[in-house]
């Protein structure tokens, strides 16, 4: 894939997700997440999300994931967004100011194949300019945004995308867990 490469070398791509399309850039790039926040014209303070392969993945980036969250990645069908409280091996620049962070498996074909190809975590945040709408589909993705990326997906692989957000809950430190949408 030649996503992979472009990704290695710091690059951000414009791609399809289980929910939206999507920009993202290899997760341990500070640069590439600075140019991701700089093209969307968005708030620093504001958290972006990781999409990981699995579990094994996301065990790499939090200090733990307790049972209840385990229990709902394995019985959520729908996209499932999940706040852990405590990351680990991420830049900086990518936590919130209490270090936590908002990690999805990846149900998307696509994006499970490049995840496993990268073998590393994607940013993901949606592929609009900040204060403006999500797209609804590929056409609706502003110039802008087509421009700043240094690739775009292939449509072909729009298949899964359901434009719908994914459900987001917030695990706390004694591990119970918050809805937040």
């Amino acid at each position: 894939m030649k996503e992979v490469e472009i990704l290695e070398k710091g690059g951000i791509i414009l791609y399809p997700t289980d929910t939206i399309w999507g920009l993202g850039c290899e997760a341990t790039q500070p640069l590439a997440i600075k140019r991701i926040i700089e093209l969307k014209g968005r708030d620093e303070t504001k958290n972006l999300l990781l999409l990981v392969k699995d579990i094994e993945m996301l065990s790499q980036y939090v200090e733990y994931i307790p049972d209840p969250a385990l229990e709902l990645i394995q019985t959520t069908e729908n996209p499932l967004t999940i706040i852990y409280p405590k990351a680990k091996n991420l830049p900086i620049e990518f936590l919130s100011n209490n270090k936590s962070i908002g990690i999805r498996i990846a149900n998307h074909p696509y994006c499970q194949e490049l995840i496993s190809k990268l073998n590393k975590p994607l940013v993901s945040t949606s592929a609009n300019i900040s204060g403006e709408p999500s797209p609804k589909d590929f056409d609706s993705i502003d110039i802008r945004i087509k421009e700043g990326v240094d690739h775009i997906a292939d449509r072909i692989y729009d298949t899964s995308n359901k434009n719908t957000s994914s459900r987001i809950v917030l695990i706390k430190e004694d591990g119970s867990i918050v809805n937040i949408r």
